[in-house]
């Protein structure tokens, strides 16, 4: 008796398992969880080959891979690392002109916020404050150095009071 009601339920889940296997055939797998190619010096081996849809003459060279390497000729060997890899190492550590874009892409905002200052200058900020001209400045000085301001070791302790001038 128990072991017929193990039966059944073993039967049971191996059939719900089934069904639920069935019910997910249909789930679109992401593109993105796909492994993908992709050239790069620290992998040297890609996930997948470059050319994933051979064409037959690409199709009958691979079975020609199969045998002596001897009988292939360099370019059907160059044909074969094409259809594995894209790029060499030497394509891959070729330089790229592609610093003359970001120097003139920098040069250019550099130039723009220049253009920017120098608008704001004229038409955005007003005439300095009378505050910051040298006779208001002298003014404030002569005010502070009669008020003694901080004469321990501020602004007052670098004056000669009795020879009325900086001390040296």
């Amino acid at each position: 008796m128990l072991s017929s009601q193990v039966l059944r339920f073993v039967g049971k889940r191996a059939l719900s398992t089934s069904v639920c296997l069935q019910g997910h055939a249909s789930v679109a797998v992401p593109a993105y969880t796909l492994p993908s190619y992709q050239d790069d010096r620290a992998l040297p081996l890609p996930e997948i080959d470059y050319v994933a849809d051979l064409s037959p003459e690409q199709n009958l060279l691979k079975e020609k891979e199969k045998g002596a390497w001897k009988s292939l000729s360099a370019s059907e060997k160059v044909e074969l690392y094409h259809i594995k890899f894209n790029d060499t190492y030497a394509d891959m550590n070729k330089g790229s002109s592609e610093w003359k874009t970001v120097l003139g892409g920098t040069l250019f905002f550099v130039g723009f916020t220049a253009f920017i200052i120098m608008w704001q200058r004229k038409y955005v900020f007003g005439e300095l404050p009378h505050t910051l001209s040298d006779e208001w400045i002298a003014m404030q000085t002569k005010r502070m150095l009669d008020m003694r301001v901080n004469p321990v070791e501020g602004f007052s302790s670098k004056w000669d009071y009795d020879k009325n001038e900086w001390k040296k």
